[in-house]
């Protein structure tokens, strides 16, 4: 007999690739994704501003960081400068973490909100896999190393992709901002 059971439903999903979730299990890369998405900086720019916000790290140590996001497909060369007879990198990030927590009272706040997001997206899932179902189901047969992979929901990822790249496209295009 249990001393104790419970349903457990899921509160969260978390999608990243293993790259960038292994790139963001330091602060100071996530530091550095937050100041690089405000502006282009160069890692003498990024070594100063994390000095200012009382990290001290040898430039060496911050280039390393930089290279990891790099490497990790969430910080490009924004533009390359002449400068002294060398080459002067700024970096931009193309990755923006949101890394908050609701205030403790916003789920009866957001109840009603949360129904029609829940609503209306119903109807969005319905026609992707209506118009687009082949080519998701095909993307992620891709994605399945094995045929014993059914339990890591794939088509469930994909959907969430198109959503999020969805919401990107409209942030970055204003369009977001317009729609308030």
């Amino acid at each position: 007999m249990a001393l104790f059971e419970s349903d457990v439903p899921i509160r969260e999903v978390v999608t990243t690739d293993p790259e960038k979730a292994k790139a963001l299990e330091n602060d100071i890369r996530a530091k550095v994704l937050d100041m690089l998405a405000e502006e282009e900086m160069t890692i003498e720019g990024i070594h100063e501003e994390l000095h200012r916000r009382g990290e001290e790290k040898a430039e060496t140590t911050v280039r390393h960081h930089v290279n990891v996001l790099r490497d990790a497909g969430m910080v490009e060369i924004a533009r390359l400068e002449e400068a002294g007879g060398g080459t002067r990198k700024y970096y931009r990030s193309n990755t923006r973490v949101f890394s908050y927590d609701l205030p403790e009272d916003s789920d009866e706040t957001l109840t009603e909100a949360q129904a029609t997001a829940t609503d209306e997206l119903s109807g969005l899932v319905e026609t992707l896999y209506l118009e687009h179902g082949d080519e998701i189901e095909s993307v992620a047969q891709e994605m399945k190393p094995c045929v014993y992979c059914e339990t890591q929901h794939y088509e469930e990822f994909v959907l969430r992709e198109l959503l999020n790249r969805a919401l990107i496209e409209l942030s970055e295009s204003g369009k977001m901002d317009e729609l308030r």
